[in-house]
């Protein structure tokens, strides 16, 4: 084959560590975002057991974006499947920001730890005093197919993907931890 190929995949089960906010582009799309931790349990040379637990930030959008803010809220497990994206951005007094997120493709609700979700509404009132921005996918208007969600493949902020909501699977993907640490990212909020 003459092409090369490349994969960028990103699968986390982990507990909520923020609750979901929404926020709306310009052009009407919904963007929601959410803290996620996961951990990862290991002895060392002396054979004291270690723990090390890493933060990542999650971005849904529009009509998964919907679910994650009517279903999920802190302390909830979940497993979430997506890509990395790393996103930047100039702020008011002309200071270039990088993050990298998890663009979240498929959410799975796993354990709600017997609590209810914080709700779009709530969330869209979190999400009214928020500062920074996202650029709108070019080609996405703000009301969606709510069994899946296709965006146009030019995305000005390079996000595109086809997102079909799922139910919980019957048995969870082994998730492999990284080798070296990765350090904790900036705080999405």
């Amino acid at each position: 084959m003459s092409s090369s190929r490349s994969l960028n995949k990103v699968m986390l089960i982990g507990n909520l560590t923020r609750n979901p906010v929404i926020k709306s582009t310009n052009s009407e799309s919904l963007v929601c975002t959410f803290g996620l931790a996961t951990n990862s349990i290991w002895k060392d040379a002396s054979g004291s057991t270690q723990e090390r637990t890493e933060f990542h930030n999650i971005v849904a959008w529009n009509k998964l974006a919907e679910i994650c803010a009517q279903i999920l809220s802190v302390g909830m497990a979940v497993y979430i499947e997506g890509e990395l994206r790393t996103r930047t951005w100039v702020d008011g007094n002309g200071v270039r920001h990088y993050r990298t997120e998890i663009k979240a493709l498929d959410m799975k609700l796993l354990d709600s730890k017997n609590k209810k979700g914080v709700g779009v509404d709530a969330a869209k009132k979190a999400g009214v005093n928020l500062e920074e921005g996202f650029e709108a996918e070019e080609g996405v208007s703000g009301t969606t197919n709510s069994a899946a969600v296709s965006n146009s493949s030019n995305a000005s902020n390079g996000f595109n993907s086809e997102v079909t909501p799922t139910t919980q699977p019957s048995t969870p993907p082994v998730i492999k931890q990284p080798e070296t640490p990765v350090s904790e990212g900036d705080s999405l909020f």
